[in-house]
């Protein structure tokens, strides 16, 4: 494993107050876990609503020069057994760039039709489990394969994401709470995969010496993006930020912010920019107008989006989603002040019905907006060009 602790400053020449809502997550993910969400693929009779079912899954199109993939859409941490966790991959030209990594987001590449050996470069939003927890398998596993035999990772693959929070916030209530691994309660991305690493070396080690695979902790060469000088920090989670660079290569250009996510921090926005077009990913966040200002002029804002309407959750379990989440009912008009013609609803859940009705969703995500609005499925496919 290779680890760098930053990368490219917002000026370009060098490596570039929340109050935890943890006591009532259990709360909320037994709601919606008992819910569960169902994707409908049935399309809308008044607005223009892209679905499976128009979006065949795992079939490419073979004229396309920049797709996107919705590998998993499901929000939070609750495990539903029709959605998988957050991930999208973006095609460019053949080479594969993948945003978040979900509950069997591995998986699910595979099933898309994506190939490991074109993954180049791996980003990640924020470090909450439902974001990362299929990150390393896209080594382990993804890249455990002897190259004369099968498809793997092929190489090195840069992965992009959050530094070391530097703190915790309060408990809810001002309650005491235990504190997980009290040495280094708050580690980034890198020492993240470096644990990851060493949890799994005498499988890696092994399968080396048993059947010759590939040295897999090798793999991952992390970057922890170094934010520009705005006085963030875990109390300060998300001032006024505008765009700055992660990083470039010959086929995207890749530029982040910050964003309003509750306690989490950082919590980035990303935007890819090509020569085919531009789209922008919310990451978790509240209505924000550092979002709206990277997605502003993009062809494609995927965004993520809650139904609290009609729910029964209690009154500190509705703050803590609007501190964290953007109502589906108000995404809309996020989308309109940024300019964005298509606007695509990834990392969703209703926490009233259960199910992620499509037709509701897209009246809900139309109020204010006069684009097309598309409601995520698992494997969908969508040609920006």
């Amino acid at each position: 494993m290779c680890i760098s602790c930053c990368t490219e400053s917002a000026d370009g020449r060098g490596p570039a107050s929340a109050i935890s809502r943890r006591s009532i997550l259990a709360g909320i993910g037994a709601l919606a876990a008992a819910a569960g969400v169902t994707a409908c693929a049935s399309p809308s009779s008044t607005r223009p609503v892209e679905s499976a079912a128009a979006a065949p899954a795992a079939v490419p199109n073979p004229d396309a020069h920049f797709e996107i993939v919705l590998l998993g859409t499901q929000a939070g941490p609750p495990i539903a057994a029709d959605r998988t966790g957050i991930s999208t991959a973006l095609v460019v030209d053949g080479t594969t760039y993948v945003v978040d990594c979900g509950r069997a987001s591995a998986t699910q590449y595979r099933r898309a039709g994506l190939q490991f050996a074109a993954l180049r470069n791996i980003f990640i939003t924020h470090l909450h489990a439902d974001h990362i927890a299929d990150y390393y398998n896209f080594f382990m596993l993804g890249g455990g394969t002897i190259p004369q035999i099968g498809d793997g990772v092929s190489g090195p693959v840069d992965v992009y994401g959050p530094g070391p929070a530097g703190g915790l916030p309060q408990a809810f209530g001002g309650r005491t709470v235990p504190v997980t691994h009290p040495a280094d309660p708050t580690p980034g991305l890198a020492e993240l995969t470096r644990k990851c690493t060493e949890a799994y070396a005498y499988s890696n080690n092994v399968l080396m010496r048993d059947t010759g695979l590939p040295d897999t902790s090798t793999m991952p060469v992390v970057h922890e993006i170094a934010l520009p000088e705005l006085g963030a920090d875990f109390t300060n989670t998300c001032p006024p930020c505008a765009p700055f660079t992660v990083m470039s290569d010959d086929r995207v250009r890749v530029t982040a912010t910050l964003v309003p996510h509750g306690p989490a921090f950082p919590s980035f926005a990303y935007r890819f920019d090509t020569e085919y077009g531009s789209v922008t990913f919310s990451g978790d966040t509240t209505v924000s107008d550092n979002l709206v200002e990277l997605a502003r002029g993009s062809e494609v804002l995927i965004h993520e989006a809650v139904n609290l309407e009609g729910s029964a959750l209690t009154p500190a379990a509705r703050d803590h989603m609007l501190q964290s989440h953007v109502e589906v009912q108000q995404v809309g008009a996020i989308a309109e002040r940024a300019g964005v013609p298509k606007l695509v609803l990834s990392h969703i859940i209703d926490f009233a019905h259960g199910v992620v009705d499509p037709h509701q969703w897209t009246e809900w995500a139309g109020r204010g907006y006069a684009g097309e609005v598309v409601i995520g499925n698992d494997l969908q496919r969508i040609t920006v060009r």
